[in-house]
């Protein structure tokens, strides 16, 4: 367990202030109830302070609909890892109640992380045969090759959360926070950021803009639970 030790004493030691004095900026959301379907469109910024506005929408709308919640994220344009965890609880929570969350338009910023973190499939992915035929062949071949890269990473991502949950005392969510935020604070894919996770734990240096990225989301994270009064 030396290499955890080291790879915690080194990071600890790396502090980034929480970003302060910003004022909030809520984006404007609306919903539209068509034919068993909710359409949810978003425009501005998905971040920290808008997370219990998206939760509370996303929550209603996967209640509302019959069969299917559509995301339109083509007007956002800044999205953090504290968004997408909440894109990934709404798909599960669909998922469980035997209905459809599914991406109907995206964003660059959107739409880059997902791809980023190896996400980009699990909501690209769950649309109807009949949808993805009418987008073109060549799209439907795009995202069942990024569905089969996602399921040969995601027991390398696995392993990296639990050694973050090992080495910070995180849960496992709030450890796949960490490493999203890395994933896109550093434009780095999230299963790359995996295994270099893996290579440390056996002696190799972690490089120190990787240290520096991952501190400050450890911190990051804190400072939120801190002043938040825990979770």
């Amino acid at each position: 367990m030396e290499p955890l030790s080291s790879l915690e004493a080194a990071m600890q030691q790396l502090r980034i202030p929480h970003r302060s004095g910003v004022a909030p900026y809520e984006p404007a959301i609306q919903t539209l109830a068509r034919n068993g379907t909710v359409i949810v469109k978003v425009r501005g910024e998905l971040d920290i302070d808008s997370e219990e506005l998206l939760r509370s929408v996303l929550e209603d709308s996967v209640s509302r609909c019959a069969r299917r919640v559509e995301l339109d994220l083509s007007g956002v344009t800044f999205c953090d890892c504290s968004a997408l965890n909440l894109l990934l609880a709404a798909r599960r929570r669909a998922e469980r109640q035997g209905k459809l969350l599914t991406m109907r338009a995206s964003s660059p910023a959107v739409r880059r992380l997902l791809v980023k973190t190896d996400t980009w499939p699990l909501f690209a992915g769950t649309q109807p045969m009949e949808d993805a035929l009418s987008e073109g062949q060549e799209d439907l071949r795009n995202e069942v090759a990024q569905l089969r890269r996602a399921m040969r990473t995601r027991p390398v991502i696995d392993q990296a959360t639990g050694v973050l949950m090992a080495t910070f005392s995180l849960s496992a969510e709030d450890a796949w926070s960490v490493l999203v935020a890395t994933s896109q604070n550093t434009n780095t894919k999230l299963h790359q950021i995996a295994e270099e996770l893996l290579t440390a734990i056996h002696g190799e240096p972690l490089p120190d803009t990787l240290q520096t990225h991952l501190a400050a989301a450890v911190n990051e994270l804190r400072d939120t639970t801190a002043t938040s009064g825990g979770r």
